[in-house]
């Protein structure tokens, strides 16, 4: 299929068959597509969990209103944002930088100002804000590529977020969530996967200049 058919296939997926696992190779795919994704000045200011552990997702899931994707699914990812995008951050990028491209760390810093201008120029609150956002592009990515390897995903932001920063011990790595996503394999009871896909139309939805 060819990608476009592929999004059509997807859908929100409420109910999982929580018989069936993804893979290590396929897990491990994922996780690749989710790396490459696209961020400002590339900074990825964020940090990505894969739950497995039933203890914890059965906590995970009463912070979530009982929703049972958190459970029934394969694995739960949580995107999950840096709280401390300083000049710390940054020049461990900058570093990441240096040596990833073989290039002195001086021909860097220019860029690695430009950034800090960024940086600094926000609230600590505005910082947040800013690497949330980032998490949702992630998202995206993961949600195309698990619809083109043909597995299933339900993008979610019905969970209380404290609550997971709390099981999750995220505060204490300068984290917080900010999105998930549980994925795996739909189970033939989901409805929603049966039904037709509801989008605005195209001379609604885009404006041509």
């Amino acid at each position: 299929m060819a990608l476009i058919d592929k999004l059509q296939w997807r859908a929100a997926i409420k109910k999982f068959d929580h018989t069936k696992k993804l893979t290590t190779e396929q897990l491990n795919a994922l996780l690749d597509a989710v790396q490459l994704s696209p961020s400002g000045a590339g900074l990825q200011p964020y940090k990505i969990l894969v739950v497995e552990d039933a203890e914890i997702r059965e906590k995970l899931r009463e912070a979530a209103y009982g929703q049972a994707q958190l459970t029934q699914s394969s694995h739960v990812i949580i995107f999950a944002a840096e709280t401390h995008v300083n000049a710390d951050f940054v020049a461990k990028y900058i570093d990441l930088i240096a040596q990833t491209r073989n290039v002195g760390r001086e021909t860097l810093v220019g860029f690695e100002q430009s950034i800090l201008n960024n940086v600094n120029n926000q609230t600590e609150d505005q910082r947040v804000i800013s690497a949330a956002k980032q998490t949702y592009i992630a998202l995206g990515i993961l949600l195309a590529a698990a619809a083109d390897m043909g597995i299933d995903a339900c993008p979610m932001e019905g969970f209380q977020a404290g609550k997971f920063d709390e099981i999750l011990g995220l505060d204490k790595l300068g984290l917080t969530s900010t999105v998930i996503a549980p994925i795996g394999y739909r189970s033939d009871e989901d409805v929603y996967s049966k039904m037709a896909k509801v989008r605005r139309p195209k001379e609604e939805l885009f404006i041509h200049i």
